[in-house]
C-alpha cells in the first residue's frame, strides 16, 4: 500500500513516498474486469469502498466476488492436475478430486497471497491512495472463504487533503550578509577549537570559547533534581543538554572564575524523564572549579592538509565558503518559514497526534540530510538538532505540513529525481564533507537515510522553483547568525529514561485500531 522509496528508486519522496492525491469524491470503485494483457497478469474483479474515519485516516473495504476466487482456484488446480506426480497415477492422470483434497491447504494459502498482493497493487493504482504508513492489515489472519465473496478490511493513514494555494509570484524576503574579517576570524577560531589544546586560563574571566570545569546541580523550586561533579562545559551562546537547553548560557556565565557560583536557566524539553517537568524552566547551579581556554593549533601545512588546503590564506577562503553555506542554509530555512506562513490559511487541516509522534525521527532525519547537503559540520548539525528537539512535537507538526505542501507541488510540477540525479547528489555531498561517495552511500544506507536524501532533493527543487517565480526582496543583516553557536553535553537535567515519542505514537495507533473489549458478565 505504501510507496516507500528505496535506494536508487525514483520518486518524489514523502513520509512514506505516497502516490498522487485521491479524488475528492470517495465512492465505491467500478469493478475491474479481468482480461489478460501483454502488460501483466489478469486484473482482479473487485469493489473498493473508502470511508473517512478521522484526520488523515481512511477505512478501506475490499470485496472480491466468489466467482473470481472460484475461477482462480480452478486455474491452479487445473495446472496441478497436469503437472503433479502422485503415486499410483501417471503424470497428469490423477483425479482432480484427489488433487483438490491433497493440496487444498497449500493452494488456498498460495492463492490468498497472490490475490491479496494483486488486489492491493491494483487498488493503489486505481484509487491512488496517498498512504503515509503501512496499513494495519495482517494477512495471516485472512482466509479465503470456501463459499461466498472474499472480503477484507483495514485502516490506513493517508496524506491530508487540501487545496493547494497559489505558490507562484509570492513576495519573499531573502536575508543577506557580507562577511567581514572579524566574522571569518570568529568562525576560524570556532573550527580550530576542536583541534586545540585545553590549557589553564590565568587571566580574565570566562568568555565565549573558554571551558568551565564545574560541579553542577539542577534545581526546581529549590529541590535538587540531579547533580554532577567536575563536568566540562564549553562556553557558547547556547548550551544544550540531552533534555534541556540553556539559551543564555554565555551571558549568564560570562566573567566567571574559579570559586564563583553561577545560576543558569535551563528550559526542559518535551522529552524530559519527568512528565510534570516537561516544558518547564529549572535552574542549574554551577560551582566553578577551574577555568580553561583553548590554545589553537598552528596552521602548518601538515595540519591544513586535513582540510584539503595548504596555506593559511586558503584556509580562510575555506572558512568564508563555510560561512556562505551556512547563510544559504539559513536563507532556505527562512524561505520555508515564509512559505509556510503564506500557506497557513489553507493549512487548517489537523494532523493526528500519534502520526506526529511517530514521525519525529523521520522529521529529524530530513533535517540532518538537509544540513549535510548544505555542508554543515557534524558538530553544528548536532547542536542545531538539540534546539529542534527542545520542542520536537511542534517542530515536527510544522515540518510535516511544509513537507505535505511541497510534495503536492512536486506532483503538480512533476518533479522527480532520477537514479542519476541521486548519484550526483551523493557525490556533491561527499565532496562537501571530504568523504568518498561510496562511503557516504554506505553510511546513508546504514543509517536508513536514503529516503531522507530523496525527500530533501525534491523539496529543495520545489523551493528553488517557488523562489525562482517569487518576487524577492533582499534584506541586509549586520549581525552574524548565532544559531550555530551551540555547545552540547550528554548530561541530563532530569534523571531517568527520557520520553520515547515514537513508541508512544505506535502505542496510541495500536490502541486506536484494537477492537473494543468485550463486556464482562
Amino acid at each position: 500500500m505504501t510507496d516507500e522509496p528505496r535506494p536508487g528508486q525514483q520518486g518524489t519522496g514523502s513520509v512514506e513516498q505516497p502516490s498522487p492525491e485521491p479524488s475528492e469524491t470517495e465512492s465505491t470503485s467500478e469493478p475491474a474486469t479481468g482480461t489478460a494483457t501483454l502488460e501483466g497478469p489478469p486484473r482482479i474483479e473487485q469493489t473498493v469502498e473508502l470511508r473517512d474515519i478521522g484526520p488523515c485516516k481512511k477505512h478501506v473495504k475490499v470485496t472480491i466476488p466468489a466467482e473470481e476466487i472460484k475461477k482462480r482456484l480452478q486455474e491452479k488446480f487445473g495446472k496441478l492436475a497436469r503437472e503433479a506426480n502422485i503415486r499410483g497415477f501417471r503424470p497428469g492422470k490423477a483425479p482432480l478430486a484427489l488433487i483438490q483434497r491433497r493440496y487444498a491447504k497449500e493452494v488456498n494459502t498460495e492463492l490468498k497471497g497472490e490475490i491479496l498482493m494483486a488486489s492491493l497493487e491494483q487498488m493503489a493504482e486505481e484509487q491512488q491512495l496517498a498512504a503515509i504508513s503501512p496499513p494495519n492489515l495482517d494477512p495471516t489472519r485472512l482466509e479465503l472463504p470456501t463459499d461466498g465473496d472474499f472480503i477484507y478490511e483495514f485502516e490506513v493513514e493517508v496524506r491530508p487533503e487540501f487545496e493547494l494555494p497559489e505558490y507562484k509570484g509570492l513576495k519573499l524576503k531573502r536575508y543577506t550578509r557580507t562577511f567581514t574579517d572579524e566574522d571569518i576570524d570568529r568562525e576560524q577560531r570556532r573550527i580550530l577549537q576542536n583541534y586545540g589544546q585545553v590549557i589553564p586560563k590565568t587571566e580574565g574571566g570566562a568568555e565565549i570559547g573558554d571551558v568551565l570545569v564545574a560541579d553542577v546541580a539542577f534545581l526546581h523550586n529549590g529541590k535538587e533534581l540531579s547533580s554532577s561533579k567536575e563536568i566540562q562545559l564549553r562556553v557558547e551562546k547556547v548550551l544544550a543538554f540531552r533534555d534541556g537547553v540553556a539559551r543564555n548560557f554565555a551571558e549568564q556565565v560570562r566573567g566567571a572564575r574559579a570559586g564563583d557560583r553561577k545560576t543558569v536557566d535551563v528550559e526542559l524539553s518535551v522529552q524530559a524523564a519527568n512528565p510534570e517537568l516537561r516544558g518547564t524552566t529549572v535552574q542549574m547551579i554551577l560551582d566553578v572549579k577551574d577555568l580553561k581556554t583553548v590554545r589553537l593549533p598552528e596552521l602548518t601545512e601538515e595540519f591544513l592538509s586535513d582540510f584539503g588546503v595548504k596555506t593559511p590564506e586558503q584556509f580562510r577562503e575555506l572558512v568564508h565558503s563555510l560561512l556562505q553555506r551556512r547563510l544559504e542554509y539559513e536563507q532556505r530555512q527562512s524561505f520555508r518559514q515564509q512559505i509556510l506562513q503564506h500557506f497557513a490559511a489553507a493549512a487548517d487541516w489537523q494532523l493526528p497526534e500519534d502520526l506526529v509522534l511517530r514521525q519525529t525521527r523521520k522529521a529529524l532525519n530530513r533535517r540532518i540530510m538537509e544540513m549535510r547537503a548544505d555542508g554543515l559540520s557534524e558538530e553544528e548539525i548536532r547542536g542545531r538538532l538539540r534546539l529542534v528537539e527542545q520542542d520536537i512535537l511542534r517542530n515536527t507538526a510544522l515540518d510535516l505540513k511544509v513537507h505535505f505542501v511541497l510534495q503536492k507541488i512536486a506532483e503538480v510540477e512533476k518533479i522527480e529525481p532520477s537514479d542519476d540525479d541521486i548519484e550526483l547528489e551523493i557525490e556533491r555531498i561527499a565532496e562537501r564533507n571530504n568523504e568518498s561517495p561510496r562511503k557516504l552511500r554506505a553510511r546513508l544506507e546504514r543509517e536508513d537515510m536514503l529516503d531522507s536524501l530523496v525527500i530533501d532533493m525534491v523539496e529543495r527543487e520545489v523551493l528553488d522553483l517557488i523562489v525562482e517565480k517569487a518576487e524577492i526582496e533582499d534584506v541586509a543583516v549586520d549581525r552574524p547568525s548565532e544559531e550555530g553557536a551551540v555547545s552540547t553535553v550528554e548530561e541530563q537535567a532530569v534523571p531517568g529514561t527520557m520520553r520515547n515519542l515514537e513508541a508512544e505514537g505506535t502505542a496510541a495507533q495500536a490502541a486506536a485500531e484494537s477492537p473494543p473489549a468485550e463486556p464482562q458478565g
